[in-house]
């Protein structure tokens, strides 16, 4: 492109001239809409006197262009071709450059795949081999600058792991504004390669629909604030159920004809969201686990100590980077590969949790996601029939599950809210460590620093449900309630750990359906027959 005939140094003002004319592209050219080229002209004679002309128009419309040479032919006194060649100059120039102008903005925001170097691919392979890989794990996301905070920072590095398999699951964190719902995402967000993942602040009603057809594929979708997103959950909930969304508009083409035009984004994605609600569109929670964050006092100090060794100096920055290197590389070697849970026909979920249709779904799910991370663990099998290779989910597998996911079904089995449950609980240890029968509202306020409108729709809650009883107090006092039952919530916990716990009982002489195979050993099926009775003589025995 000569710099002599068409200027580009000011994008705000590109400026292409000949042996006669300027022409000056006022305010730049859009990137958008290649079926167009609206512009605002300068045109003026060189060396000349007479004044410019001044034009807004679309170059690709015939109508406006013949308009606009005529009327300058007129004003500038010189011959309409010598004006239509300079147009069609101009024309061809700005194609060029806005084609160039795209390519530059696409490599820019375009994420490059990063390729690991020997060592960190064998780094990444040593330490997806080691036992037991659960345990690393959760130590190494705390290495990587997460305090705290446990059993949910593992269980979100799971979900957002399984954005690679075919059925991904999603993840929203509840809590008060400043409890670290973000911050948890974020931490945990980090350990996943930047190419794999979209980080999403605000969006629009269709916002989704303009992604590029895959651009959206196996990709960890993470949103800072679900409740300023609530225009665009339709679509959300359809790319996670459906894992495709589709959107037919009108559009008109250069010659004002309007065509109808198909748009369609794939999935499948694994979606990450954080919120302050209490309670969210059950559509969307039933989508999705539900995960609350530690609210305790523990918890503050603990991340209060962290601000201050921070604050001091006193961190191991590097440490944290490398830890945070090494679970993106360890994401970039899983591989796709289908796996197969022999146990899963024989596996139940507690029958207090509220909708069991997709909660069990959810439940095999993410022992199939276990088993997915441990693929460098597991020996690859070939299905004879299909010749496609597959791992096998372990007794290891279903435990880790089971322990990750006893507070999920809890709360999941659970008719009270997360924050309502959790302002029942917190008056509960109040009046044990008090040694108090009653309590008031006030005086609850001042010991739990709860906001009234809060305490007065929690109250409202569990007194409907008999959770709390309304007692009489002293003349002239404040409403006085009780406690119902101290004991109900940990009944509960029991019951639901008892059950998974007694399913993997059951489950510790089941030998599986498959046999041991080396790869590409043609399998070797056991029928439904046999699967049941080996179950029941496994079961005789541990009875």
């Amino acid at each position: 492109m000569s710099t002599k005939k068409f200027n580009t140094l000011n994008p705000e003002s590109l400026i292409y001239q000949n042996e006669l004319l300027m022409l000056t592209v006022l305010g730049g050219i859009k990137l958008e809409g290649l079926d167009r080229m609206r512009s605002t002209l300068k045109i003026e004679l060189k060396q000349s006197s007479v004044p410019p002309v001044r034009h807004n128009l679309d170059l690709y419309n015939d109508t406006q262009t013949e308009k606009l040479i005529r009327k300058t032919a007129e004003k500038l006194e010189i011959g309409t071709s010598v004006i239509a060649a300079s147009l069609a100059e101009l024309t061809e120039q700005l194609e060029a450059y806005r084609l160039d102008q795209i390519k530059k903005s696409e490599a820019n925001t375009q994420i490059i795949s990063k390729v690991l170097s020997a060592q960190e691919r064998k780094d990444a392979e040593n330490f997806l081999k080691s036992k037991p890989l659960m345990q690393l794990t959760g130590e190494m996301i705390g290495k990587s600058g997460m305090i705290g905070e446990e059993s949910n920072r593992l269980l979100m590095y799971l979900i957002f792991t399984s954005r690679k398999l075919n059925q991904p699951l999603h993840i929203v964190s509840l809590g008060a504004s400043g409890t670290g719902k973000t911050h948890l995402q974020e931490k945990v967000g980090e350990l996943i390669p930047e190419e794999d993942k979209i980080e999403i602040t605000v969006l629009s009603e269709n916002a989704f629909y303009y992604f590029g057809q895959r651009e959206l594929k196996n990709k960890l979708i993470l949103i800072e604030d679900l409740d300023g997103a609530e225009s665009s959950l339709y679509p959300l909930r359809e790319l996670q159920s459906k894992k495709r969304i589709s959107k037919t508009i009108a559009h008109k083409n250069t010659k004002g004809e309007t065509r109808t035009i198909h748009l369609v984004v794939e999935g499948p994605v694994s979606v990450s969201g954080c919120t302050t609600q209490e309670q969210i569109y059950e559509d969307n929670a039933n989508r999705s686990f539900l995960i609350y964050l530690d609210e305790s006092k523990e918890q503050d100090n603990r991340i209060m100590e962290y601000q201050r060794k921070l604050s001091a100096g006193k961190t191991n920055g590097e440490q944290e980077e490398a830890a945070q290197e090494l679970m993106q590389n360890c994401q970039r070697i899983l591989q796709p590969i289908k796996v197969i849970n022999p146990f899963a026909e024989l596996l139940s979920i507690p029958e207090e949790v509220l909708k069991p249709r997709r909660t069990n779904n959810h439940y095999l799910q993410f022992i199939e996601v276990i088993t997915y991370y441990h693929q460098f663990q597991r020996e690859p099998k070939v299905n004879e029939e299909t010749g496609e290779m597959y791992i096998e989910t372990t007794l290891e597998d279903v435990a880790a599950a089971n322990e990750l996911l006893k507070e999920i079904l809890l709360r999941k089995s659970d008719e009270l809210t997360g924050a309502c449950r959790n302002y029942l609980e917190a008056v509960k240890s109040y009046l044990e460590q008090e040694n108090k029968k009653g309590f008031t509202n006030r005086e609850i306020r001042k010991a739990l620093k709860v906001n009234p409108s809060n305490q007065k729709r929690y109250n409202l809650s569990l007194t409907l449900n008999y959770y709390i009883k309304q007692v009489k107090g002293k003349k002239g006092a404040s409403y006085h309630y009780e406690i119902v039952s101290y004991k109900e919530f940990q009944e509960l916990r029991n019951h639901i750990a008892s059950v998974l716990d007694n399913n993997l009982k059951k489950l510790e002489g089941f030998t599986g359906p498959l046999p041991v195979q080396k790869k590409y050993e043609p399998v070797k099926v056991k029928s439904s027959s046999e699967i049941n009775n080996q179950f029941t003589a496994n079961s005789k025995k541990v009875s």
